[in-house]
């Protein structure tokens, strides 16, 4: 078990509730405080990956991988094996939080000091903005199928060219703001909310995705079932590299919420707790969503003459206005889950360590809705270059920020966080280092994203394209060896305080 430290109270081994006195206003408020009461059993873990998983995104991403020309058992090989990762790493970020009970954010104090924080939180910030606003977008993509089908003279509204705004819809815009506002009142009730919330979106939709399934099969037969989307044109060792890409591209697509996973594992009753869920949450019911996804994909090439990856345009194409309204409104609820999970909560919690007296959690989340509308997410989204670029990118900067988090916590530090010192603003705090920054952390950090980067921005070159999709993890592999490094071995070297050197039992 890991150990808590704090000066006061010696070691125990959960998070202490916050002094009533004695924590700097700059670094604290009640939401990045320790928690005194974490309550979120193993349900509400696996809830939440459900919740992450079962999305439009997530379907044509699995759907994705068995239509790169590779037999179904690779794809299957080569899904597990990422997801596998994935639940690895989110084991590992997981613990510092669950057993602090802090999020994220409070936690990078550790590593990159108590005002350098902000480097991470800002970063992590920033770029759940951005896919925020692409999910609101694809939400309110299957809430315009909705509207036509009930109401099929808003159908004109639905056309660009005729009546839209800064390159959306007029019906566009309604939908996208009604779902903007819906998220915004879910998430403005507090976490409670949500976990209740997500408790229900994950199972929602395996409900309409065996439905949906069922209805395809009585329509054209168990035969008709095809765990190949496409040729299978990669065999032997020609299959490597494309296998090799599809574990890359699994762990991309889960960086986000895998990095910032603390702001909920510190909610976790216990630490066996977090793992339990993780692994229902990854491992298996990413499996199982994406043989369900396979199969439906290939059913609808018998169906309706074509191969549809995108959920929302197979639901249009049943003959059944129930059918649609209910398939397509739960998709996009599913949607708003992961959007909640993974794009509200990490901004609000970041841009409140910014400035916690200032900026309260649901103040933070509300800056990134802000945000998320002024990026116009409608005109990224509709260039498949810059999300591919976007996603590139996005692995070259999480990717240092969870290796630094990594090596401090497991390999400097010895699993042992001294609690209080993270909300001191004092210089013999632990975490103050050089005027509330540590240099080792900052280095790492720009080492690793600056030459993660490289490929991405010239993928023209040579071996550059193929190196690009491995962007997070060059990136989290320099900032784990450059850090621990510096850390350990340099005059840049963390100073460990002589009140953490007690054995963690």
């Amino acid at each position: 078990m890991t150990e808590v430290l704090t000066p006061s109270a010696g070691s125990v081994p959960i998070a202490p509730p916050p002094p009533a006195t004695g924590y700097d206003p700059r670094l604290t408020n009640d939401d990045l405080a320790p928690l005194k009461n974490q309550r979120w059993g193993s349900y509400n873990i696996f809830a939440f990956w459900m919740s992450d998983v079962h999305s439009v995104g997530g379907y044509v991403t699995a759907g994705s991988l068995f239509a790169l020309g590779l037999a179904s058992w690779q794809v299957l090989v080569a899904l597990l094996v990422g997801i596998t990762i994935v639940y690895f790493f989110c084991n590992l970020v997981a613990k510092p939080s669950q057993v602090t009970g802090v999020p994220y954010p409070v936690i990078c104090r550790s590593v990159f000091g108590v005002l350098g924080a902000n480097i991470p939180a800002i970063i992590r910030g920033l770029i759940a903005v951005a896919w925020y606003g692409i999910q609101t977008f694809l939400a309110s993509a299957a809430l315009d199928v909705v509207l036509i089908k009930l109401f099929p003279s808003l159908a004109p509204y639905a056309v660009v060219e005729d009546y839209g705004f800064a390159g959306l819809s007029a019906l566009g815009w309604v939908s996208f703001l009604t779902l903007w506002v819906l998220q915004a009142c879910v998430f403005w009730r507090g976490m409670e909310s949500i976990r209740r919330f997500i408790d229900f979106c994950g199972p929602a939709v395996y409900v309409v995705m065996f439905l949906l399934c069922g209805y395809l099969i009585s329509q054209a037969g168990w035969s008709a079932i095809d765990l190949t989307l496409g040729e299978v044109t990669h065999t032997g060792w020609s299959s490597v590299p494309v296998m090799l890409g599809a574990i890359a591209l699994v762990v991309s697509y889960f960086s986000g919420p895998m990095l910032n996973f603390g702001d909920f594992s510190r909610y976790g009753k216990s630490y066996a707790a977090v793992k339990k869920g993780n692994f229902l949450g990854l491992p298996v019911n990413f499996l199982v969503f994406s043989l369900l996804v396979v199969i439906t994909a290939s059913l609808t090439l018998p169906v309706y003459g074509e191969l549809i990856t995108d959920p929302v345009e197979t639901v249009a194409r049943i003959d059944s206005t129930f059918a649609i309204v209910l398939g397509a409104l739960t998709f996009a609820i599913a949607t708003i889950g992961i959007n909640i999970v993974a794009n509200f909560i990490a901004p609000a919690f970041d841009f409140s360590n910014v400035s916690p007296q200032k900026i309260s959690w649901r103040a933070g989340g509300m800056i990134a809705a802000v945000g998320s509308v002024l990026i116009t997410p409608w005109n990224l989204y509709n260039n498949p270059e810059v999300i591919h670029y976007t996603l590139e990118t996005l692995g070259a900067f999480i990717g240092p920020l969870f290796g630094i988090l990594i090596a401090d916590y497991y390999l400097v530090r010895k699993q042992k966080v001294i609690v209080d010192d993270l909300f001191t603003m004092s210089e013999k705090g632990a975490y103050f280092y050089r005027k509330g920054y540590n240099p080792a952390a900052v280095i790492a950090t720009v080492v690793g994203a600056v030459v993660a980067m490289i490929p991405v921005l010239f993928n023209d070159a040579p071996g550059m394209g193929t190196a690009a999709q491995y962007s997070w993890f060059i990136g989290c592999g320099l900032g784990f060896v450059v850090y621990h490094l510096l850390a350990t071995r340099t005059r840049l070297a963390v100073r460990l305080p002589d009140r953490v050197a007690q054995e963690a039992v």
